[in-house]
């Protein structure tokens, strides 16, 4: 039986783990501290532990100056209010300065409600354009873990590692995927299932549907590798090469944009590297709409982000390739 956790859960215990660790990491949030639940962080930490408000700007020079003064601050909100709100300060105050010859400040921004799973709020809160934007502004990496067991190793990762990260979480449940003993590397995309006819490339909570088409697909005789491409940027050239050169063919799926996200990201590598046929799965260029919990499976649909999208696409480019 699949057992689901809850990302932003797994983020305020580890972040309590890790300050106990290092006294130097601090939290900084915008109203939204009970649902990230990084208030406990501060219930353990209160002088290290900065609620700004409703204002997602503050909340970014805030964090720049902290950072600025040798700390290790963790900015987060809701992926709709970071970048959404503050891609000025994001460039201007965090990317762009240098520290003792280091390029950007050492800010860790890390958000929940991604994507369109967000609930009834709407396509105004529905962010699938982070991707694109923050994988544009030079010195910042992005990542999207796809179960709890990844949003623990990378928080202690990024507050290991010099630099400006962005990493988005879900706000659903989410199946874990991933083994406790797995490894995670900035920059390294990983393997979870071997395969010859195509590769499936996916992050978030387009994982599981990866694993899940995959799964259907072997029954009808079709072999897909499957890669859970958490590392958005720096992307694994090198694992992406290889895929292209031994399946011949690549569909990427992602809870975002197909405009610039991952599949875009892909496609600059593939294309440069070794160029094969590609499908991209995502949301097609729209916005979202409201979506009770219960109707979440229904919005996914309407975009034509699924398995069985996935395993049309996976045959269509398999039709090409024949």
């Amino acid at each position: 039986m699949t057992e689901f956790a809850d990302m932003r859960t797994v983020y305020g215990d580890t972040l309590i783990k890790i300050g106990e660790e290092n006294l130097d990491i601090v939290v900084v949030g915008a109203d939204t501290t009970d649902s990230l639940k990084t208030k406990q962080f501060g219930k353990k930490f209160p002088n290290r532990f900065f609620n700004v408000g409703i204002a997602e700007g503050n909340l970014i020079t805030i964090a720049a100056g902290l950072a600025n003064e040798g700390k290790i601050p963790f900015a987060s909100t809701y992926a709709a209010f970071l970048p959404g709100r503050c891609v000025d300060q994001i460039r201007n105050a965090i990317a762009y300065p240098t520290r003792n010859g280091k390029n950007g400040l050492n800010v860790k921004m890390v958000v929940s409600h991604g994507g369109l799973t967000v609930g009834a709020d709407g396509g105004s809160h529905q962010q699938i354009e982070d991707i694109a934007i923050m994988r544009a502004i030079p010195n910042i990496r992005v990542l999207i873990p796809a179960d709890t067991v990844a949003v623990e190793k990378l928080t202690r990762l990024i507050s290991q590692t010099y630099g400006p990260f962005y990493m988005r979480m879900a706000r659903s449940k989410t199946p874990i995927i991933h083994l406790q003993e797995q490894e995670f590397q900035i920059g390294k995309g990983i393997v979870l299932q071997d395969g010859s006819d195509c590769t499936i490339a996916a992050c978030g909570i387009t994982v599981q549907m990866a694993l899940d088409a995959s799964n259907a697909l072997k029954q009808e005789g079709i072999s897909c590798r499957v890669i859970d491409m958490f590392s958005i940027k720096p992307i694994d050239y090198d694992l992406l090469e290889k895929a292209a050169r031994e399946t011949g063919g690549i569909v990427t799926c992602e809870e975002h944009n197909i405009m610039a996200g991952l599949g875009s990201a892909i496609s600059e590598v593939v294309s440069e590297r070794y160029p094969v046929p590609m499908r991209r799965i995502g949301a097609r260029d729209q916005f979202g709409e409201s979506a009770r919990d219960s109707e979440i499976p229904l919005l996914l649909e309407k975009h034509g982000m699924t398995s069985i999208h996935i395993s049309n696409a996976v045959k269509d480019i398999r039709s090409k390739k024949q």
